[in-house]
């Protein structure tokens, strides 16, 4: 970032860091903030900490001492950073998108590292992985949140390899989908809003991810692996003990499946022989234009039925089977919106690359993936400023990006190429939440990210306390926006 750049950006950027003042106990700490954010939104080639420091003319060792020592609530700066993303850009079709990244390393210290699969290289390899929310509405998106994920075999089950990284006792492994739940709900309590939230496989295919969602009353259109499990017609319960039953003495069960009902059955086996799903056609949707022309899949949606912890049948779900009309690529989504619009299904689906673009723009704008340090409160606050500078940078484009083209209405049957072609009348996108939806209350502080215990350090005051797809991909460039 040039002088003149940083002329043109500095009222804004200070307007807006200023949100985040009682989230640091000393003007000195706080004053790194201003720091570290300058330097991610700078042109520095590596935005690491000691170039960030000796651009800035602080010593290097402050600047790590801010992110791994000095005393501020990390936790305050996300739920600021959520606050003003429900308060500036609520939007009635808003989507959650829930996703992971992975950042190389090399050895074995830092915090959470191990060989797993990086999504960064596209194999096993040595790797910090962290689960990310996204927030989709119309040209705006920015990260929520992010989490690092603490593998269990290499790092929850040594904690003397724990504590050696920093990483507290009470920190224990959390599967992916349970980060990610968290995540929702500290979101949600922070007034953010999700017509829809959306998510991969790894997610989809966990059972308590989908009621944990379904308990927070939130609409949801996810993949689901191949071999995931659901009824295609509600089975039977019985709810009283039949007579003979209740002479045995012991009470039996209740409710439970009835003996005569057929089981579930694998999503791949239900598209392969399910006389129910044959009988419906295959409706051809443009999804969208990709770098290798449109993209046009054909689709088919079934209401399908899921299990509860119990073992018994859930509300109607709608399983929808999607498949690319060149490659012969399959897809399976559920979603516990049974009346919604297949279109509308698909168009949520479908925009998990958002959150693509937003791991792209953190990490090739503002450095994300280029973090030298070792310790677990130091990844996780490295994530959190990330996410602030996101923030700041998905606005400024807002703002001074130029007008866009409004998006396309929603993947319409595939016609003449165009999305949207050959809808005899506009549909909804996003239709009205259905009957018996209660949106979550406004703010509920127990599920809000829980406060760390801060270490004894020498700076030691006290913490002061919405869908439509886009079409376009630019990437979020500082020195693009004011140019």
């Amino acid at each position: 970032m040039d002088a003149d750049t940083i002329l043109r950006i500095r009222p804004a950027l200070t307007a807006y860091l200023k949100e985040f003042d009682d989230c640091f106990g000393r003007v000195t700490t706080r004053r790194h903030l201003d720091t570290y954010v300058e330097g991610q939104l700078s042109d520095l080639r590596r935005k690491s900490v000691e170039p960030i420091a000796d651009a800035a003319g602080t010593p290097p060792r402050t600047l790590q001492e801010f992110l791994g020592l000095f005393r501020w609530d990390e936790a305050a700066v996300l739920d600021r950073l959520q606050q003003r993303v429900a308060r500036r850009h609520g939007d009635p079709a808003a989507i959650g998108i829930l996703d992971e990244t992975s950042f190389p390393k090399k050895g074995r210290h830092t915090a959470a590292v191990q060989r797993q699969h990086c999504g960064a290289t596209g194999k096993t390899d040595n790797c910090v992985v962290s689960v990310h929310l996204g927030y989709a509405a119309g040209d705006f998106h920015t990260l929520l949140d992010g989490d690092v994920y603490l593998p269990e075999a290499t790092w929850h089950r040594d904690r003397a390899r724990c504590r050696d990284a920093g990483i507290p006792d009470e920190v224990v492994y959390r599967p992916k989908w349970q980060i990610g739940l968290e995540q929702v709900g500290r979101a949600l309590s922070n007034g953010i809003r999700f017509a829809w939230l959306t998510f991969d496989e790894g997610y989809g295919g966990k059972p308590p991810f989908l009621r944990g969602l379904d308990a927070l009353g939130q609409d949801y259109a996810g993949e689901v692996p191949s071999t995931f499990r659901v009824w295609t017609k509600r089975p039977a319960v019985r709810y009283r003990a039949h007579p003979r039953e209740q002479r045995r003495g012991r009470p039996p069960r209740l409710p439970r499946l009835k003996a005569k009902n057929n089981p579930t059955a694998e999503v791949r086996e239900i598209l392969r022989s399910s006389p129910r799903l044959r009988r419906i056609g295959w409706q051809r949707y443009h999804v969208k234009d990709g770098t290798k022309g449109p993209e046009v899949w054909e689709a088919k949606a079934l209401v399908v039925w899921l299990k509860d912890e119990a073992g018994l049948p859930t509300a109607p779900h709608q399983l929808v089977v999607a498949r690319h009309v060149l490659s012969g690529e399959v897809k399976y989504f559920v979603s516990n919106a049974a009346e919604a619009p297949t279109e509308t299904l698909l168009a949520v689906a479908f925009s998990r690359w958002r959150i693509e673009r937003m791991f792209e723009d953190t990490k090739g704008e503002l450095g994300m993936d280029h973090f030298e340090v070792r310790s677990w409160r130091a990844i996780g606050r490295h994530l959190t400023l990330s996410a602030v500078s996101h923030l700041f940078l998905a606005e400024f484009r807002e703002a001074h990006g130029g007008k866009k083209s409004r998006p396309d209405a929603g993947p319409g049957p595939h016609g003449d190429g165009r999305p949207c072609a050959g809808l005899d009348t506009p549909r909804t996108l996003f239709p009205q939440a259905r009957p018996g939806h209660q949106p979550p209350a406004p703010c509920d502080p127990t599920t809000q990210r829980p406060r760390r215990p801060q270490p004894p350090t020498p700076n030691p005051t006290p913490t002061a306390q919405n869908r439509r797809v886009l079409e376009g991909h630019d990437h979020l460039s500082t020195k693009a926006l004011v140019a």
